[in-house]
């Protein structure tokens, strides 16, 4: 599944594409290893939905990028439903000269049926290392239990974080810490850059509808064809 990278077109393999919708008590797991010089690339279907859970659902996944390889992740955003309990943890760990692209994107919900921020409790973490260092730890808890949701989300629909590190995403850290517009009261989509280390950086993304959060994204991924060889984005969002 997994092939030398030689920056032609196809020049990387999609390792899984998976997504749909998670009910109460599903747990996923999912392991992936990209071998030296090898790029892959790692997507979902369509937005991950999670159905009012009692008990919670879980995924978790587990990556491993060799010596000169890449690891792009880009999932579609999640969306948790009204009663939605979900947790999610995401662990990559990079050789010296590895590279990684990570998308994590989530949503209010279903905003047209009136579900707005209206899930119990939506847990995100995820840790990047590279040969044993830790680079990225962010962690993001939101509960009902805290005080409601709506209130404290305000007029934002969907966050987004993209992380990038290693040698072979030089084009995608430029592009994420090009200098931004000077932001304006009550813009639908607000962005921070921060580089990270000396190869990485970290954008975050706040929008007002999930349209305009990928909208943003996609914006900051257009050097990706040229690191890839192919546009994996050419038909999505």
């Amino acid at each position: 599944m997994l092939l030398p990278r030689n920056h032609g077109r196809g020049a990387w393999a999609y390792l899984a594409s998976f997504g749909g919708g998670l009910v109460d008590g599903d747990s996923i797991h999912v392991e992936v290893d990209v071998g030296a010089g090898a790029t892959g690339l790692l997507s979902t279907q369509s937005a991950t939905k999670v159905y009012r859970s009692p008990r919670g659902c879980r995924q978790e996944l587990h990556a491993r990028v060799g010596e000169g390889g890449l690891l792009v992740l880009l999932p579609d955003p999640v969306a948790c439903f009204t009663g939605a309990r979900y947790t999610q943890e995401t662990t990559v760990t990079l050789e010296p000269r590895a590279s990684l692209v990570l998308l994590d994107a989530f949503t209010c919900g279903r905003a047209a049926r009136g579900e707005r921020w209206a899930f119990e409790h939506y847990l995100s973490r995820t840790h990047i290392q590279r040969a044993g260092a830790p680079l990225f730890l962010d962690a993001i808890r939101l509960t009902s239990e805290e005080g409601p949701l709506p209130a404290r989300m305000g007029r934002f629909e969907a966050l987004a974080m993209l992380a990038v590190f290693g040698p072979e995403v030089a084009p995608l850290r430029e592009a994420l810490l090009r200098p931004l517009e000077p932001l304006r009261r009550r813009a639908p989509v607000i962005e921070t850059a921060s580089p990270l280390g000396d190869d990485g950086a970290l954008l975050r993304v706040a929008a007002t509808s999930v349209e305009e959060a990928m909208s943003a994204v996609r914006a900051r991924l257009k050097p990706l064809p040229q690191v890839l060889g192919d546009d994996p984005l050419a038909r999505k969002w």
